[in-house]
């Protein structure tokens, strides 16, 4: 019979695997219907005041910064894939925040990696009122994960205070 950590311990380890898949499939789902529905340079107002759809093609990373240097970050989400995995098997992800936060941006790492793989471009089309840029799902995960894990770590952190764990090189009881 598995302890309750190890139940715990392993849905945390599908948490992780369930929301990167998750991101990846949603996200390139999107793009295609992006891509099929809204010539590229067209915008179609999605929520009057909060967001506009507007297809991008863009060859660098985050707010047009690296153009036409894109494919340099399929490394970093190979890097990023890698960390995770690691990070996870090593009981680094300690809390269901960290694990989904690390889905979340790893999901995102890869969704864009895919595009850039294959198009040598992403695919943008979230256009927030009020906001600077075009974005798509992945750029959306990637924040959201940021996001979760600190929280994530600030939730450790908390549990630390509260239970502090005995310096080994300190005599207890003294």
């Amino acid at each position: 019979m598995r302890s309750v950590k190890s139940a715990r311990d392993s849905c945390r380890r599908g948490l992780v695997y369930v929301v990167l898949l998750a991101v990846i499939g949603i996200d390139q789902l999107s793009k295609i219907a992006v891509r099929n529905a809204l010539p590229v340079g067209d915008s179609h107002l999605f929520w009057p005041g909060v967001l506009r759809f507007t297809h991008i093609e863009n060859t660098g990373a985050a707010g047009g910064s690296f153009e036409g240097w894109g494919r340099i970050f399929i490394p970093v989400a190979i890097a990023v894939v890698i960390w995770v995995v690691y990070a996870q098997r090593k009981g680094k992800l300690s809390n269901p925040w960290l694990a989904a936060g690390a889905g979340f941006f790893a999901g995102g790492a890869v969704g864009n990696a895919i595009d850039r793989l294959l198009f040598a471009r992403v695919t943008d089309f979230l256009e927030w009122t009020g906001g600077r840029g075009i974005m798509n799902l992945a750029d959306l995960a990637i924040n959201v994960g940021v996001l979760l894990g600190i929280v994530g770590m600030l939730l450790d952190a908390r549990a630390a205070k509260k239970n502090p764990e005995p310096d080994i090189g300190e005599p207890r009881g003294c």
